[in-house]
């Protein structure tokens, strides 16, 4: 991602969650809204922040929007302002398009006009509830395809105590233990919780009342593990 150029298109509370945390990671940033006022709350954040109408081609052009590596387009519910602005980048040739899509009616059309990567911040997250719901243990997780998914869950606390051989992860319930993240108390402040990632867990570790677990392997055998050590 070194030297990296990205334009977000559309500033709402995913286009400026997107923006900050690539000009985070060192990504040379261009954000572009309509609002003013949203130009003028994130412009210390990222390295170019304009207002101007992405609907409008000549607009986009003047940004040099073509010499970018990817362009986010992150417009909220204006589906009719989403299409004309990808059909402006398409027209200006721009190397790399991602485009937000609102359900499989609105990434249909997309697809049409050849966009084929895409961001649905609504349905990932309507997923993750559902699954929160059916087992509050689960706190998130990454889809993976045939089932797979890498799920951070919380202790399940009949296995507080014991060491990370004992539980043997891989055997006993088909997963993998990525790693932990792990409440400790500040050295300064004894009051204050920090929270680390422990790295890559030895056997011998032994497993806290707040630990964190990041798993991966299948819905099922993640359910099996937590279900079985409630």
């Amino acid at each position: 991602m070194k030297n990296e150029k990205i334009a977000v298109i559309g500033a709402g509370r995913f286009g400026t969650a997107i923006a900050k945390e690539l000009s985070l990671k060192g990504v040379e940033v261009l954000v572009i809204d309509s609002t003013l006022s949203i130009i003028q709350d994130i412009s210390d954040d990222v390295a170019y922040a304009v207002c101007v109408d992405a609907t409008n081609k000549r607009a986009l052009e003047a940004e040099n929007i073509e010499d970018y590596d990817t362009v986010i387009v992150a417009i909220g519910n204006d589906f009719e302002a989403r299409l004309l602005c990808v059909a402006n980048l398409l027209d200006l040739k721009v190397k790399r398009i991602v485009c937000r899509t609102l359900g499989e009616n609105q990434k249909l059309i997309l697809e049409k006009m050849g966009i084929t990567e895409f961001l649905s911040p609504e349905d990932e997250v309507g997923v993750i509830v559902a699954e929160r719901m059916l087992n509050p243990n689960i706190l998130t997780y990454l889809q993976l395809p045939d089932q797979y998914r890498i799920a951070e869950v919380l202790t399940p606390p009949r296995i507080v105590g014991k060491t990370i051989e004992e539980l043997n992860f891989r055997d006993s319930y088909r997963i993998s233990l990525i790693t932990i993240r792990r409440e400790t108390y500040d050295s300064v402040d004894t009051k204050k919780i920090e929270e680390h990632i422990i790295g890559v867990p030895a056997t011998s570790d032994i497993i806290e009342e707040n630990d964190i677990f990041v798993l991966f392997g299948k819905l099922v055998d993640i359910e099996t593990f937590i279900n079985s050590n409630l």
